[in-house]
């Protein structure tokens, strides 16, 4: 499926919308909104926009190629058998990876940044182990079992954030909510 990064892949679970939105280009770079439970990857510079709570989002990036993606899970992990899919961290994270690679991507210089996991609802705060603690782990955890170095993070916390990440560099901008 083509995506608005131009020649990009798109990962969605059967049967659900796109899973991004199209927007102005930003410069020379063309740009997308990311909606929970999907993934996008590209081979050419796209500028993709989502807005994290307790969700996560792992952007991966190929200095090299310069192919990166980025997907935006809302649940650590996929606990029954069923349909695979990227709302769940333990499958978003490896499709992410598949999906780079596929794109062109050489997986020894691989890199990622983590974003996220923030415990928005008051009542949970006092418990160290809430649903975005949760999500942070799973993307940790996947990523040290892939080998993938973490180059940068901004996770947890009371408060949502809107995040920009660049799949051609790994360029990322975040604003706390």
């Amino acid at each position: 499926m083509k995506s608005p990064a131009g020649s990009a892949v798109m990962a969605a679970p059967a049967g659900a919308p796109q899973g991004w939105s199209a927007l102005p280009p930003s410069g020379t770079l063309r740009a997308a909104y990311l909606h929970a439970g999907h993934i996008l990857v590209s081979r050419d510079p796209c500028r993709v926009t989502t807005v994290l709570g307790s969700c996560v989002a792992v952007g991966i990036w190929d200095p090299l190629s310069a192919i990166g993606g980025i997907n935006h899970f809302l649940l650590p992990e996929r606990l029954i058998t069923g349909a695979e899919s990227p709302r769940f961290g333990n499958v978003a994270v490896r499709a992410l990876i598949e999906g780079v690679i596929a794109a062109g991507a050489r997986r020894s210089s691989l890199q990622a940044k983590v974003f996220g996991g923030a415990c928005v609802l008051r009542a949970f705060r006092n418990n160290g182990w809430h649903l975005g603690s949760k999500n942070v782990e799973i993307a940790r955890r996947m990523l040290l079992e892939e080998r993938i170095p973490i180059a940068a993070e901004d996770v947890e916390g009371s408060r949502g954030r809107k995040l920009i990440f660049q799949t051609h560099d790994g360029a990322a901008w975040v604003r706390s909510l």
